[in-house]
């Protein structure tokens, strides 16, 4: 199910009026029918591949309870693999078996034999790669002894299939998210109100900046041999919006939806495009990955502190590894392989946590030195994003060869003058509001109501104009 169809705009009004009319006074209950929503929420989509999510949210809940009871630290990491198997076995057949059998028959090929194999039809189960890391998250923390187990089967399933966040994120811990299930929810319309606003913020990226910013990606990519070096970056300046305001949009409508059922979820993006380095931009942009990746990865293999050159390697390893998580395809670990040659300065100079506020604190403009650290941080991002959005590594590269040549400075051969206007008062309302979780909180706390009111008309009007077919959220695919 959509966000941006008309089936959740029946479904959602209708949760949330039994979630707080109709089973309030009993947790157990109101929790039950958070699963039974979600379910229906992901079954939308095929409801044979609920099984997945049953299976995993079994094994996990299983081996929690186990590691409680189990003090033998051999018999403990045997029940950790397991539950790591389990659910990276799921992930690794749904999403890469194709790949590694393409790879196989490569390299005999490359070594002058030919063998035979056969991929397989295989459907990526929607979200798997998102709700197969937040059990495994619970898994691992409650081995860790940083979390005590659940005995509640209930929340535990409503936690893994919280439909707000399931398919798209953000990637919940369990200590964040798990705990508000054993609490007892009071509607508050201050929250409600602002989850509301967010999710009208979220539907604004969605449908009117990404979906339009993707008809001019998708025309020049899919015909890149047709267009020059100026031209392909504009498109490649296009998708960087595209993906941002797609993904940080799925974000901001799952973090209100929640907040209208009286849950928190975590921020997942913090105004990257405004970071002044690549460890900044890192640090604010798919934020629930990339913590994962440092909490789960980067420090147990020793992170910063294991001397330069293994500290080098981790590096390479969490960006090949974060690639290798969007997808099947070396495209994807080319992208993750760039960001780490990206990072290796700021990480070698230890600068690499060196703009941990917010740019331009307190101030309205940014300097010069902001400004120009900003395009710079841009301009690196956009490179790598070539290979993200490109269909193969040939691809990938005969566009990037195309924008480092002299037709970079030739005359585009397709305008898209009201898109860039888009983007230049969708940058100016995000700059406006960087302080904030999400761009336009600020507006229902600072602004007098007619000028919240108009602006929230304006959005709403935006979105009945710009929403055409219903496209699909980028990270669906992931």
């Amino acid at each position: 199910m959509l966000f941006n169809s008309l089936d959740f705009a029946v479904f959602l009004p209708l949760v949330f009026f039994l979630y707080w009319f109709a089973t309030q006074r009993n947790l157990a209950v109101q929790n039950a029918l958070v699963v039974v929503s979600s379910y229906v929420f992901y079954g939308w989509w095929d409801y044979r591949f609920l099984s997945l999510i049953v299976f995993s949210t079994v094994v996990d809940f299983v081996v929690g309870l186990r590691l409680q009871k189990q003090e033998n630290l051999k018999k403990r990491r045997t029940l950790l693999w397991f539950s790591v198997l389990v659910n990276l076995g799921f992930l690794g057949f749904f999403k890469y078996f194709n790949f590694f059998v393409d790879g196989f028959t490569d390299a005999f090929r490359f070594f002058g034999q030919e063998i035979n194999s056969r991929s397989l039809d295989i459907v990526l189960p929607v979200g798997i790669s998102f709700y197969t890391f937040q059990t495994l998250s619970y898994t691992i923390d409650v081995y860790r002894r940083k979390l005590e187990p659940t005995r509640d089967f209930i929340a535990f399933s409503a936690f893994v299939s919280f439909f707000p966040q399931l398919v798209a994120g953000p990637i919940e811990r369990a200590t964040n998210l798990l705990p508000q299930f054993y609490r007892k929810r009071r509607f508050d319309p201050i929250k409600a109100t602002d989850g509301l606003r967010q999710i009208l913020w979220g539907l604004f990226k969605k449908v009117v900046v990404a979906d339009t910013c993707a008809e001019y990606v998708n025309l020049v990519y899919n015909h890149s041999v047709d267009y020059n070096g100026l031209t392909l970056f504009l498109a490649t300046f296009f998708f960087a919006f595209q993906i941002y305001c797609d993904f940080s949009g799925y974000s901001d409508i799952a973090i209100g939806t929640a907040r209208l059922f009286g849950f928190n979820l975590m921020q997942n993006f913090a105004f990257p495009y405004f970071s002044r380095d690549i460890a900044e931009f890192w640090r604010r942009w798919h934020i629930s990955l990339s913590t994962w990746f440092r909490d789960y990865l980067y420090i147990p293999l020793g992170g910063s502190r294991t001397g330069r050159m293994k500290a080098v390697r981790n590096i390479f390893i969490i960006f090949i590894v974060s690639g290798f998580w969007h997808g099947a395809n070396w495209t994807f670990i080319a992208w993750g392989a760039l960001n780490a040659l990206f990072f290796l300065p700021v990480l070698l100079r230890g600068k690499n946590r060196s703009n941990l506020d917010t740019v331009a604190e307190g101030r309205r403009w940014a300097s010069l030195k902001d400004v120009t650290s900003m395009l710079g941080t841009f301009l690196l991002t956009l490179l790598a994003w070539i290979f993200f959005r490109a269909d193969s590594m040939a691809h990938a590269v005969g566009i990037l060869g195309k924008v480092l040549s002299p037709s970079l400075f030739e005359g585009l051969q397709l305008y898209a003058n009201a898109t860039i206007i888009l983007i230049i008062v969708f940058t100016a309302i995000e700059w406006t509001g960087r302080h904030h979780q999400y761009a336009i909180e600020g507006l229902g706390l600072e602004q007098h109501r007619a000028v919240r009111w108009t602006f929230y008309s304006a959005l709403c009007l935006a979105i009945v104009i710009y929403h055409g077919v219903q496209q699909e959220f980028i990270y669906f695919q992931f």
